[in-house]
Parts: structure tokens; sequence; C-alpha cells
């Protein structure tokens, strides 16, 4: 029995649940993690009839300190090998940054920072004795872009986090473990009608509207070949070149116009 397999955070919709689907298209045995039980369970029954693979799941919230460990031990207890680790879980923030509460932005920065960290860490110590792991790290432009006017804290942490993939490629290339930077631009999925922002969303234009599938088939494909950076479609290459010799006053005119992250199609 193959006990290979490929763990996703945030695996019940959007980039997620296409990063499962492609990963199973290509063989792979997944684990599938996301505080919707129902949903996981949908997903991996359907997932598993589609692709032939074996397909398990654990419900589990990720602004839980807990976890990780959690996560981990569960596939330590079925005897799941963890060759491919996505962390890709979200969290949006509906209010300005003066209404929300601290508890609030503690949340959102444990799930799309420390616990990308929490889960690197406790996973990668089992890839570096086998010799050979794929880490991908769902990021954003918003690491490259202007200061979003609706949550300020949205773009710092994505630039950290493409700073810490790179930290870990500088660290353990060499025992055979890379990470992929995955940084989509505006992406159709349900997460910004979710985080209440679905009206800022209304206002990009149609050709920087990407789709899930296409941002989790280049991601895949960028993580599986051990590339440090997958910046989907011409486009936001382009963009992301470009914005490096804007000058700050109009990136943060920019900035007041447009929010980072991901919206929902109507």
């Amino acid at each position: 029995m193959n006990k290979s397999y490929a763990l996703i955070t945030g695996a019940s919709s959007g980039i997620g649940l296409e990063i499962a689907h492609c990963l199973a298209e290509k063989g792979f045995n997944l684990i599938l993690t996301a505080r919707r039980e129902n949903i996981l369970d949908e997903a991996s029954k359907s997932i598993s009839e589609k692709y032939k693979v074996n397909v398990d799941y654990i419900a589990s919230d990720l602004s839980d300190v807990e976890a990780p460990k959690t996560i981990f031990n569960y596939c330590e207890d079925n005897g799941y090998q963890v060759d491919v680790l996505v962390n890709n879980a979200g969290y949006g923030i509906p209010t300005s940054f003066h209404e929300t509460s601290m508890e609030e932005e503690e949340k959102f920065i444990r799930v799309l920072g420390i616990s990308v960290i929490a889960m690197t860490k406790i996973f990668l110590p089992k890839m570096i004795e086998r010799g050979n792991g794929r880490i991908m790290v769902v990021s954003s432009v918003a690491a490259f872009s202007p200061p979003s006017s609706i949550q300020p804290l949205y773009g710092p942490i994505k630039t950290f986090m493409n700073r810490f993939s790179d930290g870990i490629n500088i660290n353990y290339n060499h025992k055979g473990i890379t990470s992929t930077a995955v940084c989509p631009g505006f992406t159709v999925t349900g997460f910004h009608t979710a985080s209440g922002v679905q009206d800022e969303m209304d206002r990009v234009p149609n050709f920087m509207k990407l789709s899930a599938t296409r941002v989790a088939s280049e991601g895949v494909e960028a993580t599986l070949s051990g590339k440090p950076l997958c910046i989907p479609s011409k486009t936001y290459k382009t963009l992301v070149f470009i914005l490096k010799y804007v000058p700050e006053s109009i990136l943060n005119l920019l900035g007041k116009g447009l929010a980072p992250g991901r919206y929902d199609k109507k």
C-alpha cells in the first residue's frame, strides 16, 4: 500500500480544493484539512472516486494553537508519509483594523502566518529523514503590492511568508527539501464574500481575475518542480515586475483602490 501523501490545509473549497484535485490527478494520496467536516467528507469521497486514490481528512481550525500538532499526530497514527505539504488555509476579517478585537487579529496572524511555520516545522524533520519533501506556501501578490486600505496586516504577513519560504530553501535545499511561494492575484473563490469585502472585490477589472483551477495547476507544477516562486499568469508576473519600479506615492494610491486576495464569482 502506498503510504506517501500530500497534506493540504484549507482544502474544503477554493484554491485548496483545486490543489487537491490537481495532486490527486497526478496520483497523490491526500489528507485534507479544514474546519467544515461535512464538506471535507463530501470532497474526500468525490476525489477518491474520481481519481482512484486514497483520501482521508481531519477537521481542524488552524487558529487553535494545538491544531498543527493534532494534524501531525493524526498522520503519524495512521502511518501517512507526508511528502507534499500545502499551507493554504486562509482567514478574512470584515471590519476595519481599529474596529477589530486583538483576539481576532491574533487569529488572523496565526492562521496566515504562525500556523504555516508550525505545520512546516512539525513535518520537516520526517522529510529530512527521507531526504525528500515539497512544501507549498500559498501566499499572494499582495506580498509585492501596495498596502491594502481594507486589511493592513494581509500584505505584510504575505511578505513575511515569502521570506519564510526563501529561508526554508536556503537552509534545507541541500537536504532534498524545496519550498514554493505561490503568489496568486485576484482569484475567484468564496473568500471575499465570507470576509465581508465583496464590494471592494467588485472593482477588480475582469482581465485581472484568475480561476482557482489555474492558480492550483500552476502552483502544483511549480511546487513539484522545486521552483522557489510561482506567480500565476503573465499578467501578474508583469505586474510584479513593474511594481519594483513604481514610486511609493503611486503604490499608496493604488492600495486605496484595490484590495488583495480572492473574491466570489457572482
